[in-house]
């Protein structure tokens, strides 16, 4: 896995979400899960990871990263559960 991630992490299905990216997909949601990373995710118990997309750039990670937190929650489930239906946790699939 190469490239920049923008990614979303959720407390359950609908509940809190947190948007953000990373080089190292793998190793971040293993530092949120373990909460290593101190915050939001921490204190909202939002470890489960439910969405996740491949960038080029850095530029265009942060661009799509921002545009998504600026979209209302219904639009975020709407992307969820069409890339990820039952709300899974991806964490294992990045193996």
């Amino acid at each position: 896995m190469s490239g920049y991630y923008v990614y979303i992490l959720a407390s359950r299905k609908k509940g809190k979400l947190y948007i953000c990216i990373t080089k190292n997909l793998k190793k971040r949601i293993s530092e949120h899960r373990n909460d290593f990373l101190k915050g939001f995710t921490e204190r909202n118990k939002v470890k489960k990871l439910v969405y996740y997309e491949q960038n080029d750039s850095k530029k265009s990670a942060v661009l799509r990263e921002k545009q998504l937190k600026k979209w209302n929650n219904s639009w975020k489930i709407k992307l969820i559960e069409k890339f990820n239906p039952k709300w899974k946790d991806l964490y294992s699939d990045l193996n």
